[in-house]
């Protein structure tokens, strides 16, 4: 029986993530997931691939939405109120044009101060209708492109098995769901479509690997070649890059739970 292991959301773009053991699912991914994102000064997201700094802020949003707090090592922490009603501003993700509903000085600050570089917090607008690509579309927030990030710690184990070296954790994948109890190594990369907590998901497409996941996400200092060195001898994917994991649109919403059971509907065949 495969079942989730662990749930995981990303409030703010790039940050840390929020490791739980229930949580809403919406159609636009695990609720508050990316619901935040830091931009420059003229509305270009940030980064861990050039602002590594960013895996260092741990933020936490409140069980109604409304308050958000950011933290970091040796920096005092900052509550600010979610503004979900201010004036819009246009912001861009990978050169896609969307816009943004600006945090305030006090967060700005705050990140500025963090990272190093002048920055500003944006929230995603209520009327946000972003269409997300893949063989199933959806929506999301300001995530990469896909709702659900899903990982399989077989996928993991094989990859630590091949790499050689000191284990790779799963958070440098930066999954919000991991699944155990599949025998096969990337058996995400074959379903498609899945039923879990009353929910139910469609694989969209596979999850890409960028230099992100060169970073350790609990210093944010560059961590070494791996795991694109090993990924780039078994995972090179037909579109380009290299795969590991799998992405999904939401087709039906539902609460998640650690330990819920994973049943997957219907099977397609690899797109590696």
């Amino acid at each position: 029986m495969a079942e989730v292991v662990e749930l995981r959301y990303y409030p703010v773009k790039g940050c840390a993530g929020v490791e739980v053991a229930r949580a809403e699912l919406t159609p636009a991914g695990l609720a508050h997931d990316r619901a935040f994102m830091v931009v420059d000064e003229d509305g270009v997201f940030r980064s861990q691939r050039r602002d590594r700094l960013l895996a260092t802020v741990r933020p936490t949003v409140g069980e109604d939405g409304r308050r958000l707090t950011l933290d970091a090592p040796g920096v005092e922490p900052v509550t600010v109120a979610v503004d979900t009603e201010g004036p819009r501003r246009p912001v861009q993700l990978f050169g896609a044009p969307f816009f943004g509903i600006d945090q305030g000085e006090e967060a700005a600050g705050w990140l500025s101060g963090v990272l190093g570089v002048r920055s500003r917090l944006v929230r995603v607008p209520p009327e946000h209708d972003r269409v997300s690509d893949g063989l199933v579309p959806g929506t999301s927030g300001y995530a990469d492109s896909c709702a659900v990030h899903l990982l399989s710690r077989a996928s993991l184990e094989r990859f630590n098995a091949l790499s050689g070296g000191l284990p790779v954790p799963a958070d440098r994948f930066r999954p919000n769901l991991v699944v155990d109890g599949w025998d096969e190594p990337h058996t995400e990369d074959l379903t498609r479509r899945i039923t879990v907590g009353g929910a139910e998901l469609a694989y969209a497409k596979l999850a890409i690997r960028c230099s992100v996941t060169l970073v350790d996400q609990s210093t944010g200092a560059k961590a070494g070649p791996e795991p694109l060195r090993t990924l780039a001898g078994y995972r090179r994917a037909a579109v380009g890059g290299v795969a590991f994991g799998s992405k999904f649109a939401v087709l039906r919403p539902g609460t998640l739970r650690v330990g819920d059971e994973l049943v997957v509907e219907a099977w397609g065949p690899s797109e590696l």
